[in-house]
């Protein structure tokens, strides 16, 4: 008889736990930016609308041997919508690099100059690009730093500034989101 209680109590507190416990979910940047469904959320993005965002990436990692945390947040962002029903076609994300966070995008031999480590942001980068994001670079941020196109990961896009980037895209309809 105890057997089967404590048999039972246990069933309970697994079926319960796993209720609770997720894994971590990846509807649009594959393997970088994990969300969770929240079932009890009422305000959700909404399938059907056009979402365009451009987002202010200045802030760089506070570890340069781990993924700069917000460059991974532009995954969660992306990946939220995704896992409340926005297709990808609706998703429109621009991101704008400057400031500290110029170095998250070196290529991995500028990287590995300035930190001696590899560059974990790397691979971010590209599931972003394949997620649907257009990752650009300040061009004054750039310059300032004494950086060619040629120094960072090969993908990207130099804007002549992220002032003039957010100039031309907020009267087009973009959020703008600082990280």
């Amino acid at each position: 008889m105890k057997k089967n209680l404590l048999l039972f109590t246990l069933s309970i507190l697994f079926a319960t736990t796993s209720l609770i416990a997720q894994e971590a979910q990846f509807p649009i940047v594959k393997g970088h930016g994990g969300i969770y469904e929240v079932t009890d959320a009422t305000e959700r993005p909404d399938p059907s609308l056009e979402y365009k965002i451009l987002v202010d990436l200045i802030s760089g990692a506070d570890n340069p041997a781990q993924i700069n945390r917000y460059v991974d947040n532009v995954a969660r962002l992306m990946n939220l919508h995704g896992l409340a029903g926005v297709p990808k076609d609706r998703l429109h994300v621009k991101v704008v690099v400057h400031g500290g966070a110029v170095f998250s995008i070196l290529n991995n031999e500028k990287y590995q100059e300035r930190f001696k480590t590899d560059n974990p942001n790397l691979e971010v980068l590209d599931a972003l690009r394949e997620g649907g994001a257009e990752i650009m670079v300040c061009g004054q941020s750039l310059v300032a730093r004494g950086f060619t196109k040629e120094d960072l990961w090969p993908d990207i896009i130099v804007a002549h500034s992220m002032l003039t980037t957010a100039t031309t895209y907020v009267p087009q309809g973009y959020v703008m989101l600082r990280f």
